[in-house]
């Protein structure tokens, strides 16, 4: 099985609360690690290679979200950006 490393250098987070961003940045990664935690996802992302920047959409969630799901929404984004 092969290793997949994510290394997201930067999060912009606009218009949410400062106190809610480890919560965020912990559910963007648990979302990450099981979008990614398929053989196929494996693969696919190995045939890329290294990506040295990636943008995705703007990630839309609901006003009421908490700020786990504003993560694992952004979680999926990016997963979904890796795995097109």
């Amino acid at each position: 099985m092969r290793r997949v490393v994510v290394n997201i250098e930067s999060l912009v987070l606009k218009g949410f609360r400062y106190e809610d961003r480890f919560v965020i940045a912990a559910a963007v990664q648990d979302e990450l690690s099981r979008v990614l935690s398929t053989l196929e996802s494996v693969h696919q992302i190995a045939a890329l290679g290294s990506i040295p920047r990636m943008r995705i959409a703007a990630v839309t969630v609901n006003a009421n979200a908490k700020p786990q799901q504003v993560g694992a929404a952004t979680g999926r984004a990016v997963g979904k950006g890796l795995i097109k």
